[in-house]
């Protein structure tokens, strides 16, 4: 393959990614047609096809690039934390930040959800993208909580569980009613003490005690 193909693939599948989500959060996931992409993005239908075999891929695709972003927002913002900044508090107050672009991704990601729970296939497929983003958030929260000087009492799946579920729920109340509840709210209300009550002091390992020493001989 020409070297000139190759390096505009990464930026085609990116102005297509980039045209999906402006269209979907504009027009909806079923309304809007594969051509409708193309033109925003101001390619082909082969372009089209010669990255994604389907609109569920690429929804998919954009799934996966927004889960990345928001893990590389929240660990860049952690990283920065001086050693005592690492409360739960501070923590929480990091993982209620909402970005102003993340209405056109809710908007998206929750008409795709509906669909997924009347369509088995797209379930199991947005299922296994979520298994992979849960697993790197559970791994981020145990690094995070150790360098608290805590650890979880409870599942870290399930408890990623929950933060999703906690996020997800706010937001849908947010959008609908923003003077009322602002986004991320519920999260700096309530993840600290959710934390608290999940997680314990790591205890730290008892001495070693010297080893014996041989009798001495005559």
């Amino acid at each position: 393959m020409p070297k000139g193909v190759t390096n505009r693939r990464p930026r085609t599948r990116a102005a297509l990614l980039r045209a999906a989500l402006e269209t979907f959060a504009e027009h909806g996931f079923h309304a809007v047609s594969i051509e409708q992409i193309c033109e925003r993005a101001g390619f082909t239908r082969g372009a089209y096809y010669s990255n994604f075999a389907s609109k569920e891929e690429l929804f998919l695709a954009l799934f996966d690039e927004h889960g990345e972003r928001i893990v590389h927002r929240l660990a860049e913002s952690i990283d920065a934390l001086a050693p005592e900044e690492y409360t739960l508090e501070r923590l929480a107050e990091l993982a209620a930040r909402v970005e102003p672009d993340e209405r056109d991704w809710y908007l998206v990601s929750m008409e795709f959800t509906l669909h997924a729970i009347r369509d088995a296939e797209a379930a199991r497929a947005l299922a296994r993208h979520e298994a992979r983003l849960r697993a790197e958030l559970a791994r981020g929260l145990e690094l995070v909580l150790g360098r608290a000087g805590r650890e979880l009492t409870v599942d870290a799946d399930r408890f990623a569980r929950l933060i999703v579920a906690l996020r997800e729920g706010g937001l849908a109340q947010s959008y609908v009613e923003p003077g009322e509840l602002p986004p991320g709210s519920l999260e700096r209300d309530f993840l600290a003490p959710l934390l608290e009550a999940a997680t314990r002091p790591v205890l730290s390992a008892p001495p070693t005690p010297p080893a014996p020493t041989a009798p001495a001989t005559s």
